[in-house]
């Protein structure tokens, strides 16, 4: 027999995934928006290595952990370094909008909370980025750590962050690398059931691991991005959890209730069966 709950899951399913189009201008609107406003907050060298010099001492007197401990394991060989370099310059986006693309066709519900939590954490970042320009430690003589990426390759920065009309390299903090690895992660993990899904953190660390290691960010970025992204989370909650009307006990609907059968009802004049002793064991 068809459980009554599944043509309601489907055309709420159907119901709750966004025009195509619209997703599509949008996404690509708030990236133009993006990396139009990263542009708006080059130049401030001064100012950015003065930030650095600040936050490369505060890690220090907190004890962080040395990026170069990171970067002295990942030099131990070319092929490890070359294999970073990779990762920082092609996963990012890619892994990022695969997520979406994933979530938009196969969890409509959650795909619609992850594009508003991205959404937030990029716009917040940006507000960081315009506010407190951050030279990264590969750019800090007092780090003592290699550009990998110039050195190795690939690389996605230019050269010299004067002449490189393509980014920002003094939006260090906060890492979207890592703040949008994590989220990847997190919206994995919340809308699937696999007892591997777990594994999904693997991404978020080995991000972490690469942008530490090439010298690209200190860990105060990824730090303030899991922050960012923490704020987000809570404030942006996802759907498809609501309240059964009439239980009285505010029981959360999750779509896999089973139709309950009804109590039995005895006709006039038929005595209650008595309870039988020992019935229920």
């Amino acid at each position: 027999m068809e459980r009554p709950t599944e043509p309601a899951q489907k055309e709420s399913a159907a119901t709750a995934r966004p025009p195509l189009v619209r997703e599509l201008l949008l996404v690509a609107g708030l990236f133009l928006v993006y990396k139009l406003g990263r542009q708006l907050a080059t130049g401030h060298t001064a100012e950015a290595f003065g930030n650095a010099h600040r936050v490369w001492d505060l890690e220090r007197f907190v004890h962080l952990p040395g990026e170069g401990s990171v970067q002295s394991a990942m030099l131990h060989g070319d092929t490890l370094v070359h294999v970073a370099n990779t990762y920082y310059a092609t996963v990012h986006f890619p892994a990022t909008a695969a997520f979406l693309v994933w979530m938009y066709l196969r969890r409509p519900g959650h795909y619609v909370w992850a594009r508003r939590v991205l959404a937030a954490v990029t716009a917040a970042a940006l507000v960081v980025h315009l506010t407190f320009p951050l030279a990264p430690p590969r750019m800090l003589a007092a780090t003592g750590l290699v550009d990998t990426g110039q050195v190795f390759g690939p690389t996605v920065y230019g050269a010299s962050p004067e002449t490189d009309s393509l980014s920002n390299q003094f939006a260090a903090m906060p890492s979207l690398h890592f703040g949008w690895a994590l989220m990847v992660a997190i919206g994995l993990i919340v809308a699937t059931r696999s007892r591997w899904r777990w594994l999904w953190l693997l991404h978020p660390l080995v991000t972490l691991l690469v942008i530490v290691g090439t010298a690209n960010h200190y860990w105060l970025d990824a730090i303030v991005a899991a922050a960012l992204l923490g704020i987000a989370l809570a404030v942006i909650r996802p759907a498809g959890r609501t309240p059964t009307t009439g239980s009285g006990r505010g029981r959360e609907d999750t779509g896999d209730s089973v139709p309950r059968t009804p109590d039995r009802q005895d006709g006039p004049g038929v005595p209650e069966a008595p309870e039988l002793v020992g019935a229920g064991r």
